[in-house]
């Protein structure tokens, strides 16, 4: 452990006493020992394990310090997790690069390997008759202006309701939900192909959602690895959302709908919809440069360009483009793209990120602009259910900073109504 007190080992915790000084549960003592936080020897006899006491007193006091108010640098909030990595202009899952088990992994496998640190080959997710039922007659009933992530909402909702063991939290439980609620979600929206089925892989079932055009392998490719590549990104802000539902032990499908909730913002979620909108204009136009200026006059910023998080190119635009310049259909969209990447670079030089190759994706096979936010919604569904069973094994309500007051210095007298 990093910050371990040096001195020599003294009395040892079971497991259960380890979980009481820690404030988490039992399985999750195992989880600090397979990140390297903690170290165990078996138990004399070889009944369970047992921990060094300072060990343990050392990461309860280290997580107290990281909860306590005004801990760190107080800039950003920081989470220990063992799911993503970003760094230099790369990201990995579990260690493992994320494009390429992307590029080689159906987003089945992906999530799976996210979820569980196994590979299934050939693994499908299928979804209970009840639960999709319930999740249809919902979203049946939304207007008829409710975009797909309103309906993802209430099918969330409704499959929640559908399932009397949905508060059950163990892991085996949480991974049962995940393996149905994301084929039941991707069913609720309603097919654009009146004559598609829920059948085969996901990203099959998907498009027959987003496109009434048919798909050949190297379409659904695309799709399915763009679905891998947006599974999880570390803590964004939709995310986070669902971590700090988690941390107050929301059930799986309560976790999912907060991060659904934050997905709607068009710096999040909703950003590959702008883009899409500016490759269909530059298409019209069959030029960059007066919709890139229309933009810079408004004051916007140019959608599709730029993550905080890497000083390069977006390794999923990346990759994404890689497959989509395979596809005769996507020629005229990448020009475009590529059109508007030229221009706004006179202004400021920012590379492509994910919301682009996912706008080229979706302008080029005619889809309607919120596609590539339904495709982001679904995807990244298997990444929040990750943050939330590792939030699970933390210590509940730690996502609980508090607030900074700035209003007026009580005592103040009450307030006088106002005349009628």
């Amino acid at each position: 452990m990093r910050d371990q007190e040096p001195g020599p080992e003294g009395r040892r915790l079971t497991t259960r006493e380890a979980a009481e000084l820690l404030g988490v549960k039992p399985e999750t003592v195992y989880a600090y020992v397979s990140r390297g936080h903690l170290s165990s020897r078996r138990a004399p006899g070889g009944r369970g394990s047992t921990f060094d006491a300072r060990e343990v007193e050392t990461l309860a006091r280290r997580n107290r310090r990281e909860s306590a108010p005004g801990s760190g640098s107080g800039a950003e909030l920081s989470v220990r997790t063992a799911l993503t990595l970003i760094e230099g202009d790369r990201y990995y899952f579990r260690g493992v690069d994320a494009t390429e088990l992307a590029a080689r992994h159906s987003y089945e496998e992906v999530a799976e390997w996210l979820w569980t640190g196994r590979l299934r080959p050939g693994v499908t997710f299928t979804a209970p008759a009840a639960s999709v039922a319930a999740a249809r007659r919902a979203a049946g009933a939304l207007p008829e202006h409710a975009g797909p992530v309103d309906r993802l909402r209430v099918a969330a909702v409704a499959a929640a309701a559908a399932d009397p063991l949905r508060f059950d939290l163990a892991e085996k439980s949480v991974l049962a939900t995940a393996r149905t609620l994301i084929p039941t979600l991707v069913a609720a929206l309603g097919p654009a192909d009146p004559t598609d089925r829920d059948e085969g892989p996901l990203a099959r079932r998907l498009w027959g959602r987003l496109s009434g055009r048919p798909a050949d392998d190297k379409t659904l490719r695309v799709l399915d690895t763009a679905l891998a590549l947006l599974v999880d990104h570390d803590l964004a802000a939709s995310t986070l959302a669902v971590r700090v539902a988690a941390s107050a032990r929301a059930h799986a499908y309560a976790a999912v709908s907060a991060g659904l909730g934050v997905l709607e913002g068009p710096l999040h979620g909703a950003a590959s919809g702008l883009a899409h909108k500016l490759i269909v204009e530059v298409l019209d136009r069959g030029d960059a440069s007066p919709v890139i200026a229309e933009e810079l006059r408004a004051g916007r910023r140019i959608p599709g360009l730029g993550h905080r998080l890497y000083t390069g190119e977006d390794p999923r635009a990346r990759l994404l483009f890689t497959l989509l310049r395979e596809l005769p259909q996507c020629e005229p969209a990448l020009a475009a793209a590529h059109d508007i990447v030229a221009t706004a670079a006179r202004h400021t030089p920012l590379h492509a990120n994910v919301d682009l190759a996912l706008a080229v994706f979706t302008a080029s096979f005619t889809m309607p602009a919120t596609a590539g936010e339904t495709i982001f919604a679904v995807g990244r569904t298997a990444g929040w259910i990750a943050h939330a069973l590792e939030e699970y094994g933390e210590r509940p309500l730690r996502m609980r900073p508090s607030g900074m007051y700035v209003g007026s210095k009580p005592p103040q007298p009450l307030p006088r109504p106002l005349p009628e």
